[in-house]
């Protein structure tokens, strides 16, 4: 017997609501797998320091990208975080193969988590005229991605 899932929002809104929700989830879902690509091709003398920065940042787009699922799941939106899906609808641009120099792996993920958190802060807005439940999710990402995005940015001498 299966079951679907009924917001009480209008459909409306709930259109608003799951785009946002999409688009973010594509967004987080390519974070990680950008940053584990960088975490895994990262040299030179602060290598260390990054790699484990990198996997923080890792830690977070995998953790608001089951919270941004799960409220869509919960409004009745079903979450396509297929690799198709991620690769078509990115934020991110592409990240080169190979290794890369501490400092050029600094300024790429600071440039990847610059292009995710404007996407997010766009569906923030979008999402607080009709949700303040779902604002609160996005509320939550953007504060803890520019806090990244801060770090590396300071971690940049070039």
């Amino acid at each position: 017997m299966a079951y679907e899932v009924k917001s009480t929002l209008p459909e409306q809104d709930l259109k608003i609501i799951g785009e946002a929700l999409q688009g973010s989830l594509v967004d987080l879902v390519d974070l990680a797998l950008v940053t584990k690509q960088i975490h895994w091709n990262v040299v030179g003398p602060r290598f260390r320091s990054i790699h484990l920065q990198l996997d923080d940042v890792v830690s977070t787009a995998r953790k608001h990208s089951d919270v941004v699922a799960e409220r869509a799941s919960a409004l009745g939106i079903s979450p396509d975080g297929r690799s198709g899906t991620v690769s078509a609808g990115s934020a991110i641009g592409p990240v080169k193969e190979g290794w890369q120099q501490d400092r050029e792996a600094v300024r790429t993920l600071a440039e990847a988590l610059y292009s995710v958190i404007v996407k997010a802060r766009e569906r923030m807005a979008a999402v607080g005229r009709v949700d303040p439940v779902t604002e609160d999710v996005f509320i939550a990402l953007v504060g803890d991605l520019e806090k990244h995005h801060w770090m590396f940015v300071a971690e940049n001498d070039s």
